[in-house]
């Protein structure tokens, strides 16, 4: 090996085939647990308990995990260890029923497998089958390849924005804000996954020209489709940066969700991506 080179990289390890089957054995629960670290690096804190699966799965809830698939030998693997879940529960307010979908947690490997579409599609066939046709969940709108999961391969929308919708830390002065875009996904139509479209409307937020932090939102505008910017990979960047982008999505969609606005879609260009909101 020469100065130049360097070690050759690991190849990614072929995945094995897999099944989403529903959760019922409270023992099984429990590798629930461990999903959820393998996914988020939660503290025990922040983790959902297994009882709360329990209770769920016996009061209306679905509880998904993705398995590997048996071997020939070992059809009844009972110790396999799942790498995915999808996890709801009924929701009731003003007479109106629906599911909310409160976890979908995948293994950072299987990550750009398909498999987080599977488990939506799988709980979306439950939730169907107990006669429920709209699903709500909420995601980090700094997260822009959940965006595009949601958004544009479920064909899902986003209705509403709430700032600080989760307490994740002690101290609300220094914890990083956890604010959230609500989705709607309607059982009753057809989901079929799109490409990304071109950005196509007024912008009212980008990163300044030649640089990676946010330009002044703009707040004024009422055209029937306008564009925010946000960070393709925000994930990887240092946090005072985060929060630039943070504060100023906060900005742009909480004005223009108030006045009707719903996110309709993720638009890309390049390696810049675009929320594209529609009026009404």
């Amino acid at each position: 090996m020469n100065a130049a080179s360097g070690p050759v990289p690991e190849a990614p390890l072929p995945r094995r085939p897999y099944v989403i089957r529903d959760v019922t054995d409270p023992w099984a629960m429990r590798g629930l647990e461990g999903v959820q670290v393998d996914a988020w690096g939660y503290p025990d804190r922040e983790v959902l308990p297994s009882s709360m699966f329990r209770i769920s799965s016996v009061c209306g809830g679905v509880v998904l995990g993705a398995y590997p698939a048996p071997l020939p030998d070992a059809p009844h693997d009972t110790l396999a260890l799942p790498f995915g879940l999808a996890f709801g529960f009924p929701a009731l307010r003003d007479g109106q029923l629906w599911h909310h979908s409160h976890l979908l947690a995948v293994h950072p490997d299987w990550r750009g497998s398909g498999l987080a579409v599977a488990l939506k599609h799988a709980q979306r066939e439950r939730v169907l089958a107990q006669g429920i046709t709209r699903m709500t969940w909420t995601f980090d709108p700094l997260i822009a390849r959940n965006a595009r999961l949601n958004l544009g391969k479920l064909g899902a929308r986003a209705v509403s924005y709430h700032a600080d919708w989760y307490a994740l830390g002690d101290d609300p002065a220094t914890a990083f804000p956890a604010d959230r875009l609500m989705i709607e996904w309607d059982l009753s139509r057809p989901s079929a996954s799109h490409p990304p479209p071109a950005p196509d409307g007024e912008v009212v937020l980008a990163a300044v020209p030649g640089g990676e932090e946010p330009d002044a939102p703009v707040l004024h505008l009422n055209s029937p489709q306008v564009l925010a910017e946000v960070p393709r990979k925000a994930e990887l960047m240092n946090e005072p940066l985060r929060l630039g982008w943070r504060l100023a999505l906060r900005e742009v969609m909480g004005e223009y969700m108030e006045r009707g606005y719903v996110v309709t879609d993720l638009a890309a260009e390049g390696e810049r991506v675009f929320y594209v909101l529609t009026r009404g």
